[in-house]
């Protein structure tokens, strides 16, 4: 998988599309062999900064400058997920950029050629130092819009704007360590999407897979800060979450589907 990795940060930026190889790893996979939809996360933000870095924007040359990407916004629609061993493509765009937030698509491509899955993101450039959003077209005198792609479709949904009903209960409070903070200093991206496929059990898990998730990030959380997720079920395999910190301030919002 290293040599994998070597291959992927080395690839050619001379196409507007990024395209790159991973592997379903067995102990990145679930008891019944699909990759866990967590690290099929981390591999599209991987994705996602191998393209930015590769183009001149990444999160190594933005560290430099006290900028840092921090994701705002992520569907993921999946048909079925690659399974132990598998090999499988993530394609990613840049599909178009405003002054303080950029949105970004993925295409999940199984070892056979077949489309197993798209993804929608929005981001945001923020001041690592103020934690205030910056202009993105500061960063190489407008470096992105050279790597705009408008034409190659992404055919899923964006996200909508959940907004918790009353009838949502609290289901689950759990306390954030070290292992939650990522390099931005705040809890994991993708750690509220592990946590929250957690508030649906084993067996559940055994008989579904998610369809779709999207999950708006709302207020940053950090090490220490205990987080509350709260639920209501809008259907028989649907759900909207809510997270808190510390009892009070929401930090994101989740839809959650399955199949």
């Amino acid at each position: 998988m290293t040599k994998d990795i070597l291959q992927m940060k080395n690839a050619p930026a001379s196409d507007k599309v990024g395209r790159y190889e991973f592997l379903a790893e067995p102990f990145h996979c679930d008891c019944v062999g699909r990759l866990f939809l967590g690290h099929l996360g981390n591999h599209m933000l991987n994705a996602a900064d191998f393209h930015s870095t590769a183009r001149g924007f990444g999160m190594s040359y933005l560290q430099t400058i006290n900028r840092a990407w921090v994701l705002s916004r992520l569907a993921i629609e999946m048909k079925t997920m690659p399974r132990q061993n598998e090999r499988f493509t993530v394609e990613t765009w840049v599909e178009s950029a405003m002054r303080y937030f950029t949105s970004r698509n993925f295409h999940i491509v199984g070892a056979d050629g077949v489309t197993i899955g798209f993804g929608r993101s929005i981001w945001a450039m923020i001041d690592t130092q103020t934690r205030q959003p910056t202009d993105i077209f500061s960063i190489g005198d407008g470096a992105i819009n050279q790597w705009i792609e408008k034409d190659k479709p992404c055919p899923i949904e964006k996200g909508g704007h959940v907004k918790m009903p009353d009838g949502a209960e609290l289901v689950r409070s759990i306390d954030t360590y070290y292992s939650d903070v990522d390099i931005n200093g705040h809890i994991n991206s993708v750690k509220y999407i592990e946590h929250i496929i957690d508030l649906w059990p084993l067996e559940w898990h055994l008989g579904c897979q998610v369809l779709r998730l999207e999950i708006a990030y709302v207020a940053e959380a950090h090490g220490g800060d205990r987080l509350d997720f709260w639920r209501v079920d809008t259907g028989p395999r649907e759900a909207d979450v809510e997270v808190r910190k510390n009892g009070a301030e929401t930090v994101c919002r989740a839809r959650i589907s399955f199949i």
